[in-house]
């Protein structure tokens, strides 16, 4: 198929009331162009051609693909002028398929079914809309489309149809070409519509096809952030079922955002209030408990997650319980049965089996052994202002509350170290290291009073 594929994203987007082009705009943290763009190479274009205007060199950087062509509509003068725009470019055999960078979630069933009828004549995408307000009116006759107004020009017995115009078309390019150079701006806005080529192509005797959306959200533009954020939802509210058809159960689909791609296996649970970004890999058995935020992180099988969590660029082993209230920074690697409780934070360590890191500790730059158990209010000293350094604990240590551990050190395979304790040389394996300053107390001593 010599298929060209044209996005339209010259606009501001004013309504947004935002410096940031609307088409770079965010759902679900990835910008609204990038949707289109996705969804279009999945059809292995000939060509993909996107047509930018405000702020373009920052559009071009987001998306610096090789397999783009860019072309500037310097004047904003309608869609008829920004797909004229295009056509140096555009070959004279094949198809033209026209899309816009701010209608994100388009249906590649539906546009692949628009792309057959394309082939030798026009073909546009229809939806039958309960309110049209504010859109285009496809105008019958005999079943048969013979122009497309716009609302600005819409009469009232024309503003009554509910068949409306998504802007989505597909046609020949020689038939396109042709159409595109007939255009004029006759109209309210002295604007070139391209939608004025639907009547070209019946002045032509050429039949103009239609294929129906099946659902709103897949032709919905955004132009505004109160409609960034509906489609946000409807976007949510679509991987979440995805995920549910899956066998995951959702606590509550409304309270779920998945900002990336989310691999589940079976009987996984996500509670309410969840966070996922980038890749997130859930195993077998996972649980996720309310309000716990996980981005580019691995969970294995039988491991709980529990309320507000947070785990980064992390891989988590089985059967594992991290939190309440636990934070495992980029480069944390766990084994398997391994407990991080509350107020535990880890960055850049692995923690091996069975070791218990319960609370209110800090471990980074670490290699932690088997079995070890860290108690309360311990942290690993990493940093000496300047560099980073690594802390060793082996098999089996133990290490009492309130202890600090300033690296580079080794705690000795089944060592104890006493609560209270600052270690800056290695413990031996076996013994317990005590290091505290002396206790001492003062008789008769009385305490401050407030003046």
């Amino acid at each position: 198929m010599n298929l060209t594929i044209l996005i339209l994203a010259a606009g501001k987007g004013t309504r947004m009331r935002s410096d940031l082009p609307k088409v770079l705009q965010p759902l679900a943290h990835k910008p609204l162009l990038g949707y289109v763009i996705d969804a279009s190479m999945s059809f292995k274009p000939k060509q993909l051609v996107v047509v930018y205007g405000y702020s373009g060199n920052l559009v071009k950087q987001t998306f610096p693909s090789h397999t783009i062509q860019w072309v500037e509509q310097k004047e904003q003068l309608g869609t008829g002028h920004a797909v004229q725009q295009a056509m140096p470019l555009i070959h004279d055999e094949g198809n033209t398929l026209i899309l816009y960078g701010d209608v994100p979630l388009i249906d590649a069933h539906i546009i692949k079914r628009l792309i057959d009828k394309g082939q030798k004549n026009l073909a546009v995408l229809t939806f039958i809309k309960e309110d049209p307000k504010g859109y285009g009116r496809i105008v019958r006759e005999h079943n048969q489309i013979k122009k497309i107004v716009e609302e600005k020009d819409c009469d009232e017995s024309q503003k009554k149809i509910k068949e409306i115009n998504t802007g989505i078309m597909c046609a020949p390019n020689h038939l396109l070409k042709n159409w595109l150079g007939r255009l004029k701006n006759q109209n309210s806005q002295k604007e070139y519509y391209l939608t004025d080529i639907v009547g070209l192509s019946v002045e032509d005797h050429i039949e103009v096809l239609s294929e129906s959306a099946d659902n709103e959200v897949s032709i919905t533009g955004i132009n505004s952030k109160s409609e960034l954020a509906a489609m946000e939802r409807s976007y949510q509210l679509m991987t979440a079922q995805k995920l549910m058809e899956q066998g995951v159960t959702i606590m509550d689909p409304n309270r779920l955002d998945i900002r990336g791609e989310v691999v589940a296996g079976q009987d996984v649970t996500i509670d309410v209030g969840c966070i996922f970004e980038g890749k997130v890999i859930l195993g077998n058995h996972v649980k996720v408990a309310a309000y716990s935020h996980i981005k580019d992180s691995s969970i294995g099988d039988h491991t709980s997650i529990e309320p507000y969590s947070h785990i980064v660029d992390s891989s988590v082993g089985t059967h594992c319980r991290i939190g309440p209230f636990a934070r495992l920074r980029p480069g944390t690697k766990l084994q398997n049965h391994v407990h991080i409780g509350n107020f535990v934070e880890i960055k850049n360590s692995e923690v091996n089996d069975k070791t218990n890191i319960n609370h209110l500790s800090y471990v980074g730059d670490s290699l932690v052994g088997k079995s070890v158990n860290i108690g309360a209010g311990t942290i690993t000293c990493n940093y000496d202002g300047a560099n980073k350094h690594p802390t060793t604990i082996e098999d089996d240590a133990f290490i009492g509350s309130n202890t600090a551990l300033v690296a580079p050190v080794t705690i000795g395979k089944g060592a104890t170290i006493a609560a209270g304790s600052t270690i800056t040389k290695d413990a031996p394996p076996g013994d317990l290291t005590v290091s505290r300053g002396k206790q001492t107390s003062i008789s008769g001593w009385k305490k401050p009073t407030k003046k």
